[in-house]
This record gives C-alpha cells, sequence and structure tokens, in this order.
C-alpha cells in the first residue's frame, strides 16, 4: 500500500469504523482510540497490506483492540440485564433511541456482529473473517442477538 493508499484507507473507512467501535463500547473517547491505534498498526504494516483488504483488516483490527480492552476491564453482561424490556413512555415515536438503547444491552459477541451485518452491510464470511467465529456461529448469534431486540422492543405498535 503507497502512502497515497493508506490516506484514501483514512478518509473513506475511519468513520464507519469509529461508528462501529462507538456503538459497541459506547465511549467515544476510547473509540476514538481504538482507530487511531488500528490506522497507527495499519501505517506500521503498511507495506504488508494491500489496499483492497485493508477495509477488512481495519475492521478486524478494530474489533481485536475493542474486545482487548473490554476484557481487560472484565466487563461481564448477564443474560438477566437483557431480558428486562425497555420502557417507554405511551406514544413515544423515536424508534431509534429505543433500538440504541437495547443493542447497548446486549452481550458484546452479539452486539458485534448486529452491528456488522445490519449497520456496516458485511456479508456473513466477512464477519467471521472480522470477529474469528465460524459462518455457523455468525448467524447463530445473529439470531440470537435480533430475538433478544424484538424480546426487548417488545410490540411494535406500542412504540410507534
Amino acid at each position: 500500500m503507497t502512502p497515497g493508499e493508506y490516506n484514501r484507507a483514512a478518509d473513506e473507512f475511519s468513520d464507519r469504523i469509529y461508528r462501529f467501535v462507538l456503538k459497541s463500547m459506547g465511549d467515544p473517547g476510547r473509540a476514538e482510540d481504538v482507530v487511531q491505534d488500528c490506522y497507527e498498526k495499519l501505517w506500521v504494516n503498511v507495506t504488508e497490506i494491500d489496499f483492497s483488504k485493508a477495509r477488512s483488516w481495519l475492521f478486524t483490527t478494530a474489533y481485536n483492540r475493542m474486545i482487548d480492552i473490554l476484557r481487560r476491564e472484565k466487563r461481564v453482561i448477564c443474560e438477566e440485564e437483557f431480558s428486562v424490556e425497555v420502557q417507554y413512555s405511551d406514544g413515544y415515536s423515536d424508534l431509534n433511541e429505543v433500538l440504541h438503547r437495547c443493542l447497548e444491552k446486549l452481550p458484546e459477541n452479539w452486539r458485534s456482529v448486529i452491528l456488522l451485518r445490519d449497520y456496516e452491510g458485511y456479508s456473513y464470511e466477512e464477519i467471521a473473517s472480522v470477529t474469528g467465529q465460524t459462518d455457523s456461529q455468525v448467524k447463530i448469534n445473529i439470531y440470537r442477538g435480533r430475538l433478544a431486540l424484538r424480546s426487548m422492543i417488545g410490540k411494535m405498535e406500542a412504540v410507534v
């Protein structure tokens, strides 16, 4: 990868990586640090990485860095925390806010695959390579995460 391609990768992918990490971690400062670490590692390995694989490499690096940080903090989410329905008032119409609050309650492995699939548009195979899971495990985690979201949100008529 040339320095020009590196700059292009920074322009094209940094916002998407930041959004992915921010939605997963919920802390803008730590999300910025993860993105910066990714681009620092990309610069160190700039001669070894082809531009066509830069996006996948950056998302994989961001995901692994994020998991390292979360493990270091020993952040544990119990099933009881996300099985409770989100409370919303009658006539509440901001479905996007409700969805984001529910996403925050999901375990990290479910939230990450849902964000990569539904927000970033990755295929199952790409998600598997980013997260290090098998294709089957990715599909299972997406399914379980969506079921949990459905149960948290409840009936759509009550939200809309």
